[in-house]
């Protein structure tokens, strides 16, 4: 281990200013367009009587939509949010990366400020490849599991629902992860390296496959798995689980 135990936090900071600003624009940002698309008879899901037992059973509090309105909600916030925290990815995936020494976070910042938009937007595409459907896959995943999964579970309560949306939302991220990691490889090289080969989508590409084969799409998937289930099981928990406490405060008032 080439810096000892304090490598294993290697772009802590980075990841912070990037994931904390992200997470909270997101779960805001997907539910009021959920909500705003559930106004809409095309993507406003139709419940049938069992179902809008099983909603008020597992006590969700966020839009219904359906399947093809899930995906849609989920890739489009996703890549908007992409977008605008993209110099901050490239920023964390050299932070954590060997092949670059910075001496601070701010003067990180700048150096790369300085090589133009285009490095401040690399590897975009390959995010938003990874990003969008990553996204859209989790909502829909993570919708039908949770409302199969109430079918068996005991009446509501704030343990069962906790455990419901963490294991839906755990569920929901393994399934994204494995469909969607090959566009995170080719992401994190194309932010990471300096080679001309990794410098474009279609070039990345071709290079890992040289190099690695198929295997190559999938290096590393193991860590990411671990890292997105158990992220998805708490966040998703926690945000439901916030959404029902703050609607039961006017209720003991």
């Amino acid at each position: 281990m080439v810096d000892g135990l304090k490598g294993l936090w290697r772009g802590t900071a980075a990841s912070l200013i990037r994931n904390v600003p992200g997470v909270a624009m997101y779960m805001t940002g997907v539910t009021q367009l959920r909500a705003l698309m559930a106004k809409s008879p095309y993507f406003a899901a139709v419940q049938n009587s069992r179902q809008a037992d099983t909603a008020a059973k597992n006590s969700s509090l966020l839009p219904k939509l359906t399947s093809q309105g899930n995906l849609i909600a989920g890739a489009t916030t996703r890549v908007a949010i992409g977008f605008m925290l993209n110099p901050f990815s490239v920023l964390k995936a050299r932070y954590e990366s060997s092949m670059y020494v910075y001496e601070s976070f701010p003067s990180a910042l700048v150096s790369i400020a300085r090589q133009g938009p285009s490095e401040l937007l690399r590897g975009f595409v390959a995010s938003s490849l990874r990003d969008a459907p990553y996204a859209g896959l989790f909502i829909v995943f993570y919708e039908a599991i949770k409302r199969e999964a109430s079918f068996i579970t005991s009446p509501a309560s704030t343990h069962s629902s906790a455990l419901l949306h963490g294991f839906s939302a755990a569920s929901a991220g393994a399934i994204a992860t494995a469909v969607t990691h090959p566009f995170d490889v080719i992401k994190t090289k194309m932010q990471v390296r300096r080679e001309s080969r990794y410098h474009g989508f279609i070039t990345t590409i071709t290079a890992v496959w040289h190099q690695r084969g198929i295997a190559g799409y999938f290096d590393g998937i193991s860590l990411r798995m671990s890292r997105k289930v158990l992220s998805s099981a708490i966040g998703w928990a926690v945000y439901e689980g916030v959404l029902i406490f703050m609607r039961r405060i006017p209720e003991h008032e």
